[in-house]
């Protein structure tokens, strides 16, 4: 019996390999593993469901059996992979050895918290990153009865994201971070305040520049305390602190690995043969970009390179549109240090354009209504790994 292609990992990485693998070869075995429920669903709409009130089935286009029948495949979900023998090209999960024919490790990022959760609290802290996430949070909020007092702590995009939607919701959201602004990571600190006073306005408390000491619970909700003393009162809070590469599992396995993801090439091959790595988990080439466009790219790339069309993958200048309706930004963070920052527009309505120390354009940020110049800026900047 032919040993299957094996996918770990059913996000949008591993679902959107799967469908491109079929597209391109209709018979071969292929088998994908998932630790959660496998259902099919668009990562970017967990950020948006809470202000429509959606629950969780509204979010999952088709449910695991459906994805199997669908595309032909096994898919084993709850399931953890606890080795992988990258000579003997076989996988341990309890008991059992499975072989594969080729790997791809599609395992994602899980949410990096700065702190130890205490007992008394964790049936009230939550991060959402995926649909079993927010399962989770969906009926904590719906067991209120009530709008809720969120506390969101992390200011970057999906805290943002989540902040804004819960307003929208009609909850009550207070945000801490030890950031001066909102959306450090991906805008100016100008552009920041922008976004930060645009949430104020509609009824949010920002607390930046602030650290979070430690969580206690408040009879029926948790207290949160701050570093300079400040005491918040929240029923659940929202941990949005960024998101760790997955590499443990490749690690064990002797992949080379770092913070930053799986190390690949632009084929997105491991140090092992056999075994690719793409989406949130892999740095392809020293590029980790945990976002949409690149994700697709690199499924669509490494499907014909498993298909019998060695490709390389390559990302464009695509900006990040960050969904926050109260003020839309647009982003294309530069590869790296700018000389600098060129600001230019009034009120909310901002630009900033990343400049190399010759004015060449390396990256920019949009706020507000300058957000339409998004697409004339992309073609003048260059791309994020050509």
């Amino acid at each position: 019996m032919t040993a299957p292609l094996t996918i770990i990992g059913s996000g949008m990485a591993g679902l959107g390999l799967l469908r491109q693998l079929r597209q391109l070869d209709p018979a071969r075995p292929m088998t994908l593993i998932t630790a959660d429920s496998g259902d099919d669903y668009s990562k970017p709409l967990l950020s948006t469901g809470f202000a429509k009130r959606l629950p969780p089935s509204r979010l999952a286009a088709r449910s695991a059996l459906e994805v199997a029948d669908e595309l032909g495949a096994v898919v084993r979900t709850h399931t953890r992979v606890e080795a992988i023998d990258a000579t003997a090209r076989t996988l341990t999960i309890g008991a059992e050895t499975l072989p594969w024919s080729e790997l791809v490790l599609a395992t994602g990022a899980a949410p990096a918290w700065p702190f130890t959760l205490p007992e008394a609290v964790d049936e009230r802290v939550f991060s959402v990153n995926d649909l079993d996430d927010y399962r989770a949070f969906h009926v904590a909020l719906a067991a209120l009865g009530r709008p809720a007092r969120v506390a969101v702590i992390g200011i970057g995009l999906v805290g943002c994201e989540f902040a804004n939607d819960l307003a929208a919701g009609g909850h009550a959201v207070e945000l801490v971070a030890p950031e001066p602004a909102p959306l450090p990571r991906l805008i100016p600190e100008t552009l920041g305040h922008a976004l930060g006073e645009a949430f104020r306005e509609a009824g949010m408390a920002l607390h930046t520049g602030r650290t979070l000491v430690r969580l206690e619970a408040e009879g029926d909700g948790v207290a949160v305390e701050l570093d300079d003393g400040a005491s918040l009162s929240a029923d659940l809070v929202l941990v949005a602190t960024g998101l760790r590469p997955r590499t443990a599992l490749a690690e064990s396995a002797g992949l080379a690995v770092s913070q930053s993801g799986i190390h690949t090439d632009r084929r997105l091959a491991t140090s092992a043969s056999g075994i690719h790595a793409l989406g949130d988990v892999a740095c392809v080439d020293g590029v980790n970009a945990m976002y949409v466009q690149p994700l697709l790219a690199s499924a669509k790339a490494l499907a014909r390179t498993l298909t019998g069309t060695p490709t390389s993958v390559a990302y464009g200048p695509w900006p990040v549109l960050v969904k926050t309706p109260l003020l839309p930004v647009v982003a294309l963070p530069p590869a790296r240090a700018p000389a600098r920052w060129r600001l230019e527009g009034e009120g909310r309505d901002l630009t900033a354009l990343a400049e190399d120390e010759a004015g060449r354009l390396i990256g920019f940020a949009l706020t507000g209504r300058c957000v339409r110049r998004k697409v004339e800026l992309a073609r003048a900047a260059p791309p994020l790994l050509g």
